[in-house]
């Protein structure tokens, strides 16, 4: 039987995902995807770590086991997804990033039905499989579109596609975590602190750290770097609730609806930027059936 809740809040990631994308796409307008990649990092341990400390102290439900799973959750999503991901938004725009980005259901059915031992039905399969097909369509017609920010060639889309892989392999990490009793919020601290360490080291490493500033950001940039935070840790939220009472198949593919929000909000907000057709919305309707079946069917 379909969990309502874990659905509930499967969907809420996806639209708050979708939001996070047209922020930060907005906010790359004149700033740089690292900048947002920091700022976000700051904005998830701010909101998240104290309402952590004022909950669950002194009793945080972690193992050791714990810990490495979602350290690493946040090692591969957090920082290798994430910077892919807002990279790619820089570079080719939230419209084209995200249908390409959602092909990571494909890659966390089958990790979690290797790794996990979750059930993979030829329903389930037949559902991921038409999801991806109509997100492929959005894609293609995007990648074909001339009026965008910048042409997109081959090279350009292992951006989103080393992004999908990421956060396609995640789940199955957090889903060990959970498997150890920890709570969402501090799983969400764990994988934070982990994917912000790995992002300063190597910054660090090729000596290009952010130089920005409160002071000297400009105000309408550090508006959507804030924003972009927030519906970011919403998102992380969401998706860690979903994934700690749901089965990995049923909540990424619901997640990666997002792009759904994208076009729409992309159509109303970032027409000036990005170019929406009707072959888009018309595409976008197959994902809306794909992820229908992988939930009637889970």
């Amino acid at each position: 039987m379909v969990d309502v809740l874990g659905v509930t809040f499967a969907l809420i990631a996806a639209l708050s995902l979708g939001v996070t994308s047209i922020f930060v796409r907005l906010g790359s307008r004149s700033g740089k995807s690292n900048e947002i990649v920091i700022a976000t990092f700051v904005a998830n341990l701010a909101i998240v770590v104290p309402i952590t400390l004022y909950v669950y102290y002194p009793n945080f439900g972690l193992t050791p086991r714990a810990i490495v799973a979602f350290a690493l959750a946040g090692t591969v999503g957090t920082f290798f997804g994430r910077a892919l991901f807002y990279r790619s938004i820089e570079i080719i725009g939230a419209s084209r990033t995200e249908p390409v980005k959602a092909t990571q259901p494909l890659h966390a059915a089958l990790v979690a039905a290797v790794v996990l031992g979750e059930a993979l039905t030829a329903r389930n399969l037949f559902g991921i499989v038409l999801l991806i097909v109509g997100l492929a369509l959005v894609s293609r017609e995007i990648v074909n579109d001339d009026s965008g920010p910048t042409s997109v060639s081959p090279a350009m889309l292992i951006l989103p596609l080393g992004a999908a892989f990421f956060f396609g392999i995640e789940p199955t990490f957090a889903k060990i975590g959970f498997d150890e009793g920890t709570p969402v919020l501090v799983a969400l601290v764990v994988k934070t602190v982990a994917g912000l360490t790995a992002m300063l080291l190597y910054l660090r490493m090729r000596n290009s750290l952010p130089s920005f500033s409160l002071r000297s950001t400009e105000r309408s940039v550090l508006k959507w770097y804030v924003l972009a935070g927030i519906s970011n840790t919403i998102f992380l939220t969401s998706y860690y609730a979903a994934l700690e009472i749901a089965p990995v198949i049923l909540v990424v593919p619901l997640v990666q609806t997002s792009p759904l929000v994208v076009v729409v909000l992309s159509l109303a907000f970032l027409s000036h930027l990005e170019r929406v057709t009707p072959r888009l919305i018309a595409a976008a309707t197959i994902i809306v059936a794909g992820a229908t079946i992988v939930t009637l069917t889970t």
